[in-house]
């Protein structure tokens, strides 16, 4: 089984304070746009979220998308569709990621229960500051 081992990253956690966090690069592909970006791999986030300039950097079109998707929490008055993208985490397989592409800048890209969690088997070491993300079998 292929797997890759990612550091845990530091940033800002809710109240200010200096955490560490699972962030992973992840190639993003669309139609024949590619970009790379940074990931949290959340395991409290429902669905995976994708961030307006993500999107558009794909060359996705709002106006094409026809599937709302409610968010909640903090995002919850923001407007989203459901987008569906391939996705590379280092050298495993690519998969299909479907993401709720929010009309805001406001969040990183999250990697939710659906359907990042679903596709890949992620394990944390957060003492040792690593975690593994593998091909779900």
């Amino acid at each position: 089984m292929k797997r890759a081992r990612f550091p845990f990253q530091p940033g800002t956690g809710s109240q200010g304070a200096a955490v560490l966090m699972p962030v992973l690069p992840l190639t993003l592909r669309l139609g024949g746009q590619e970009i790379s970006v940074l990931a949290l791999a959340d395991t409290g986030s429902a669905i995976n979220v994708l961030p307006w300039s993500a999107g558009a950097a794909l060359g996705a079109r709002w106006e094409e998308l026809d599937t709302p998707v409610q968010l909640t929490g903090t995002l919850g008055a923001t407007e989203a569709r459901a987008l569906i993208v391939e996705g590379v985490v280092a050298g495993l397989p690519a998969v299909r990621l479907v993401f709720a592409w929010t009309k805001s800048d406001a969040i990183p890209v999250l990697l939710g229960q659906v359907n990042f969690f679903m596709q890949f088997d992620v394990c944390f070491f957060r003492k040792a500051g690593l975690f593994e993300v593998s091909a779900a079998q």
